[in-house]
């Protein structure tokens, strides 16, 4: 089963893919956003078919005390949208601190932060991703996210 993870930004889309079994997420692009949410998910369509993707994986923003606010509202609404332009199933999964574990990876690695601001989105996507295929393979009897 092959997934690819979003991080929806406000500027831009980070993008992972899984392999094609399913166990490992890596960073594979970020898209610039442009001035509708048509535009970006046809472009995500794309990508998704040529990836050969079975599922889309979008991370959802929940605030610290696990609740939704206008930021997981906006991504639930953006969702709608984007699953008109898909031919796949999309799940949701807890994005918390996502972008923290990113800019740490990069950090770590030694990047600095102009060319970090780069590859940040795909990479807290990579996490997204690879989170969300860790909890499945842990526990497979659970049922994907939909709404």
């Amino acid at each position: 089963m092959r997934a690819v993870g979003l991080d929806l930004g406000s500027v831009r889309i980070g993008v992972a893919v899984s392999d094609s079994e399913g166990r490992v997420a890596v960073p594979s692009t970020t898209l610039r956003r442009g001035r509708s949410w048509a535009g970006d998910h046809e472009q995500v369509a794309r990508l998704v078919a040529e990836q050969e993707a079975d599922i889309v994986v979008v991370g959802l923003p929940l605030s610290m005390d696990g609740t939704e606010g206008p930021a997981a509202r906006r991504t639930r609404k953006e969702l709608v949208h984007l699953r008109r332009h898909l031919q796949v199933p999309v799940d949701t999964y807890d994005e918390r601190l996502s972008t923290v574990a990113a800019n740490r990876s990069l950090a770590e690695a030694g990047m600095n932060v102009a060319r970090s601001r780069e590859h940040v989105d795909e990479v807290a996507a990579t996490v997204i991703l690879q989170s969300w295929l860790d909890q499945r393979r842990a526990h497979p009897e659970m049922p994907e996210e939909r709404p």
